[in-house]
């Protein structure tokens, strides 16, 4: 029995590139149609690559040294990866005050970062 693909919809108008709106619904089973503005999911904006680095972000409970396990790439292109999900999503952190040494060794301890990390960030805020 051939195995029916689910397709995604496209999300921007390939005209303009604005965001496209959900303004149709219907049903396969009875071919009832529903018609008017409804809200989109948030997250139908992301990839597949970005729900799935979403998926085991949620999965290790926040533990960005599991997603970078995950991912195969180091902690800083983890975290970029997963800032550039949260910039999609409309998220946009605050820039957080540089960290203290203390601060650092007590991330290295936690295996959140590692010492090579640590060290740039170390020598990138003076």
């Amino acid at each position: 029995m051939a195995r029916t693909q689910t397709r995604r919809p496209p999300s921007s108008c390939p005209v303009c590139n604005h965001r496209l709106a959900t303004t149709r619904l219907s049903c396969p089973a009875c071919d009832t149609e529903l018609s008017g503005a409804f809200t989109q999911c948030e997250f139908c904006v992301l990839t597949d690559e970005d729900r799935e680095v979403l998926r085991v972000f949620l999965a290790s409970r926040g533990n960005m040294k599991d997603l970078e396990r995950h991912l195969g790439v180091s902690y800083p292109t983890a975290r970029a990866r997963f800032d550039t999900l949260l910039g999609k999503l409309g998220i946009e952190r605050p820039a957080a005050p540089a960290p203290s040494r203390v601060e650092l060794m007590e991330q290295v301890a936690r295996g959140e970062i590692d010492v090579d990390e640590a060290l740039a960030r170390l020598n990138k805020n003076g």
